[in-house]
């Protein structure tokens, strides 16, 4: 008798719920779409030929590989450019700015290399250029002695010093003069980059991290604190010039200095003529020469 009762109710009871509407099941249509486009999130202003100036803060990026040989006009129609020679590929004549380079090249081929690739204009502060190749056409002639057409600097400034630069993954040859030109004192920071084939030093910084700078007519690698970096000179120059220096290696063919540090840890230095590893203290570094000195070190901690 219980039983039934209890089948009875749950008969209710289903029969009652399944009554209930369970309303329209239907999308209303297709969901809207949420994300954002780039320019929403960051507004960013293309840059298809050179020469150019950059006037005002923001995002800016290439477009393409531009070269004073050629530039791309519309993105389809390419025409003859004149030479860059004597100017600057880009200026950046505003704070506050980001160049993408976006993974293209500026090269400059023609004419006498008095320009730049990348030019800071006096004061400047706050800029960021990243992810790019910078090209010219000078070479050494395999005696120290550059020469060539191109730009006499990839990234430098004009007198008074930039503030805030951050100069990331990009890579420098063949310029008359220097590679990545900064100040040493205020806050300029290279990393990732890569320098071949420059008249003059080929990084110049405050702070120098995971970059090679190599075939530099003067000091390869100049910065305060500097790491995990590799330094080649031509002449009399530094491979490696740094107040504090670690894991890094200089080297120079002629007689200078292959790496010279007032605190170098875990570093080697080597030079032809010169002197291969000079330090104030020297902790676990190594120093070669040909017919120099291999090691100067005032305090010596398990180098040799």
């Amino acid at each position: 008798m219980k039983t039934q009762k209890l089948l009875t109710a749950l008969l209710l009871f289903v029969m009652c719920n399944s009554s209930i509407g369970q309303g329209n099941l239907t999308p209303p249509g297709p969901p809207a779409p949420t994300m954002k486009s780039l320019d929403q999130i960051e507004a960013r202003t293309p840059i298809s030929s050179v020469p150019y100036t950059i006037s005002s803060p923001g995002s800016y990026y290439l477009t393409a590989n531009l070269s004073d040989s050629w530039v791309i006009e519309g993105g389809i129609l390419l025409r003859r450019a004149s030479s860059l020679a004597g100017t600057n590929a880009i200026t950046v004549a505003a704070s506050g700015v980001t160049l993408d380079l976006n993974g293209f090249t500026i090269s400059c081929t023609l004419g006498e290399s008095t320009g730049a690739a990348i030019w800071l204009n006096s004061g400047m502060r706050d800029v960021s250029i990243h992810n790019g190749h910078i090209q010219g056409s000078v070479t050494n002639n395999g005696g120290g002695v550059y020469g060539g057409n191109g730009f006499a600097y990839g990234i430098s400034y004009s007198n008074n010093w930039p503030l805030n630069v951050l100069v990331s993954h990009v890579s420098v040859s063949g310029c008359l003069h220097d590679g990545i030109s900064l100040i040493k004192g205020e806050s300029s920071v290279v990393e990732g980059c890569t320098v071949h084939t420059v008249g003059g030093n080929g990084i110049v910084a405050s702070t120098i991290k995971q970059s090679t700078a190599m075939d530099c007519g003067n000091s390869a690698i100049n910065g305060n604190q500097v790491s995990d970096s590799q330094g080649q000179c031509s002449g009399n120059g530094y491979g490696i010039y740094a107040a504090t220096a670690q894991n890094c290696s200089g080297f120079c063919d002629g007689s200078g200095t292959g790496l010279y540090a007032n605190t170098a840890t875990g570093c080697s230095g080597e030079s032809f003529t010169g002197t291969g590893l000079s330090a104030y203290i020297a902790n676990c570094c190594t120093g070669l020469t040909d017919f120099g000195t291999a090691l100067s070190v005032t305090h010596n901690v398990n180098s040799f």
